[in-house]
């Protein structure tokens, strides 16, 4: 079992900027692909970005692309997402999913922390 708790989601006004981490527990941490996603008001869960068990190598969705950055410390267990000029649009639940399928399907994570809400004002 993995245990993933997210924080550091908030208020900010468009154009702003947060950084998101998620604190994993359990298995072997550095072992596991990891992934964000958000659902944002009355819409469906979509993938944000994925980051393979080494870091080396990263994914974006298109919405959050040269916007977003993910990265991890794999000695600290954990992993960030790094926010920059956000949107209202922006605004939703970020979930973190760790996983053994490196992958941009939530299907293909089997754990999930239990959300940080992000609200990006106009």
């Amino acid at each position: 079992q993995v245990q993933l708790v997210e924080s550091g989601g908030g208020l900010v006004q468009a154009g702003g900027s947060l950084r998101l981490s998620c604190a994993a527990s359990g298995r072997t941490f550095s072992g596991y692909p990891m992934a964000w996603f958000r659902q944002g008001p009355g819409k469906e869960r979509e993938f944000v970005g994925t980051i393979t068990s080494s870091g080396v190598t990263t994914v974006y969705a298109n919405s959050v692309k040269d916007r977003f950055t993910i990265s991890r410390e794999n000695g600290k267990n954990t992993v960030y997402l790094q926010m920059n000029s956000l949107k209202p649009e922006d605004t939703a639940v970020y979930y973190c999913a760790a996983g053994k399928l490196w992958s941009t399907r939530s299907d293909d994570y089997n754990y999930w922390g239990q959300g940080t809400q992000v609200t990006v004002s106009s």
